[in-house]
């Protein structure tokens, strides 16, 4: 009984909260950390709440005030500001001194006499005085000191007009009396992740492509060569796909033929031979002194190294020799390979996680991601985690990351939806997505509402790809050198995370007709691209990157508006700081082959201002500042010119 009464104010719908507390929600570095709840209690006493958060490893808290919403919706704001695990709570009380405030100041105005209050205001001041033993030194010194004013003061009027101020109280809502102080009955896990958790351009290459010569196997040293052009296009992170040795048996030959000619390199996820395996690296690819070479040289370049880290075995992998049990064989003894019918992948074949794989399959595979973090690699894409047991997956990643909390993990899981949101909330840092197949503007907003506003927001990063070496959307296939500009566009502006495969620059498209699939495609042969074919979009890269880097707003990713614009073509949306100090506006033209126009909302009233206001722009795409004057403007996107706009709103500079 005594414990129940003690929490007499209500907290209740906590968010976030992940599944009743079972999943840490997400933070990067500097975020802003939102904590909201509902908060009340019986009568008309004023309430106070804070949030209570602190380092899982640590005892002490550090306590966040909250403040009133609407509805009796509390808010709280803590940033972010190492990596690692946190715990959080709430609590909340009632606030004795703004409660008699309040009801001494209804008194007051309404010609109610307040002698006896003013007697009950002094007690309570100095019954904070003599009851908190957590006051410091400078707040114990202003409570003396208002107290002995309100006793050496005659005059009600005075001393009524002292314990109204503003003064005693901001102090008082510091150190008062915390009556009935009721705490939330769960401890809530954060995990706080580096920034390129959170916000990141991709570029994913295939090593052995980039000699130049497609008779000659790249290398390392190859790429090396390669990282200034990476870096000057303004990317973060420089994804392989595997680098290990490539297995013979059932090699596949160009386009996925099964006749592979002697040449043929195969597709480096047929991983494993005589070579080695996982924790081998491709003889014609280089050393291992080699690649650590390249780490190092893609650091001076401001880029980071990422790994394919894909579990799936060739046959000539030494596990199947070295552990038979691992993997699964049919009645006639031979090896079953892997299917996801109608496809077949002859040239690989699946572990088994569970009876005789189990506990060791699943330590030999996180000393893999331990080995090549030790070879300075941090960001592991994770081919087809779907198709791996969970448990797997949450105990995998929590073991590594508690060892080493930079390390980043993305799902390479398209999958059905609640799938994909649970590997992220297991631990996967972020996740691949439907993005690559959202076209029209009622696909992509609904999609981007789902991310941002649902549950989902508080685990899953989405990291917008627009197209890998497996997937050739129709879209790219369809709409020349625009199309390329306009997911280009949205990827880089709408997510904190995005990246290309490497020919989107150049607008390569060609399909296997009828799938959605590149023909000649480089899983299975070694390309040479032409870096400066024409009509390729690199200034359009290199501007959104810059971009991205310069204005706040278009680094964090559920921070997204879709705004009016009178066009089913043309998608229109804004991101700003919550103090709106950088606010930017987009402007889509969906359509790669027509002209669209439109008339559109300026988001004036963000500022506060009247619909006719005048406000200070900036285009960001031609560098010209300009005015709008009026809410109501129009709007003309040519997608072999210019298919998309971007302005950046200065309200310093608004009229009205």
């Amino acid at each position: 009984m005594a414990q129940l009464a003690a929490n007499r104010v209500v907290i209740e719908a906590v968010s976030p909260e992940v599944d009743g507390g079972r999943f840490p929600a997400k933070a990067a570095i500097g975020d802003a950390f939102v904590v909201e709840a509902d908060i009340f209690s019986d009568g008309h006493d004023k309430i106070d709440a804070a949030l209570l958060i602190r380092r899982s490893d640590e005892a002490a808290w550090r306590e966040v005030p909250m403040a009133f919403v609407d509805n009796d919706r509390w808010r709280g704001v803590a940033v972010a500001e190492a990596t690692g695990r946190y715990v959080y709570t709430l609590i909340a009380w009632r606030d004795l001194f703004a409660s008699w405030r309040d009801e001494v100041s209804k008194k007051h105005a309404a010609g109610v006499p307040v002698a006896l209050e003013l007697k009950e205001g002094l007690e309570l001041v100095g019954r904070t005085l003599r009851e908190n033993d957590d006051i410091g030194d400078a707040d114990r010194t202003a409570l003396r000191s208002l107290l002995n004013k309100l006793e050496t003061t005659l005059e009600d009027g005075e001393r009524l007009a002292t314990l109204l101020s503003h003064d005693a109280g901001e102090l008082m809502k510091r150190i008062g009396i915390r009556a009935d102080l009721s705490r939330y009955a769960k401890e809530l896990e954060l995990l706080v992740e580096r920034k390129l958790a959170a916000f990141g351009a991709w570029y994913e290459l295939m090593p052995r492509s980039m000699s130049n010569d497609p008779q000659r196997h790249g290398t390392f040293d190859d790429v090396i060569a390669k990282l200034p052009y990476v870096r000057d296009l303004g990317f973060d992170v420089l994804y392989f796909p595997p680098i290990h040795p490539i297995g013979r048996t059932h090699r596949k030959g160009k386009n996925n033929s099964l006749t592979p000619g002697p040449d043929d390199p195969g597709s480096p996820y047929a991983i494993g031979s005589e070579d080695g395996g996982h924790d081998a690296i491709h003889p014609e690819l280089g050393t291992f002194d080699d690649f650590a070479r390249l780490v190092e040289a893609a650091r001076a370049h401001d880029l980071e190294v990422a790994l394919d880290f894909a579990i799936q075995c060739s046959p000539d992998h030494p596990w199947i020799k070295e552990h038979p049990e691992w993997f699964d064989w049919r009645p006639d003894g031979t090896i079953k390979f892997a299917e996801n019918p109608p496809k077949k992948y002859e040239d690989i074949v699946n572990v088994g996680f569970s009876r005789d794989a189990l506990p060791a399959l699943w330590y030999a595979l996180r000393d893999i991601v331990l080995f090549w973090v030790d070879k300075g690699v941090k960001i592991f894409r994770v081919d087809n985690p779907h198709t791996k047991p969970m448990p797997f997956w949450e105990w995998m990643i929590r073991d590594v990351q508690d060892r080493h909390p930079d390390v980043i993990f993305l799902a390479e899981a398209f999958t059905r939806p609640k799938r994909m949101k649970r590997l992220a909330k297991i631990g996967f840092t972020q996740s691949y997505s439907y993005f690559t197949w959202r076209n029209t503007k009622w696909d992509l907003t609904a999609y981007l509402n789902e991310l941002t506003t649902t549950e989902c927001r508080h685990t899953m990063r989405p990291n917008f790809f627009v197209n890998t070496p497996d997937i050739n959307p129709y879209y790219l296939q369809t709409s020349g050198r625009p199309g390329f500009r306009v997911r280009l566009m949205l990827a880089a502006t709408l997510a904190g995370n995005y990246g290309i495969y490497s020919g989107f620059e150049l607008c390569e498209a060609g399909p296997i007709p009828g799938k959605e699939e590149y023909l000649n495609s480089e899983k299975y042969e070694i390309k040479a691209w032409d870096w400066d074919r024409p009509e390729h979009i690199r200034p359009d890269i290199r501007l959104l990157n810059q971009l991205r880097k310069e204005h706040a707003a278009l680094q964090s990713f559920a921070n997204i508006t879709f705004y009016n614009a009178w066009n089913d073509n043309i998608l229109y949306y804004g991101k700003a700081t919550p103090a709106k100090d950088s606010f930017l506006l987009f402007a889509v033209n969906l359509d790669p082959h027509n002209i669209q126009e439109a008339h559109f909302e300026v988001p004036l009233w963000e500022f506060g201002l009247p619909d006719e206001a005048t406000i200070g722009a900036h285009d960001l795409v031609t560098d010209a500042p300009f005015e709008w004057h009026g809410k109501i403007q129009h709007m003309r996107l040519d997608p072999h010119d210019r298919p998309y706009a971007i302005w950046q709103l200065n309200p310093a500079g608004r009229t009205s």
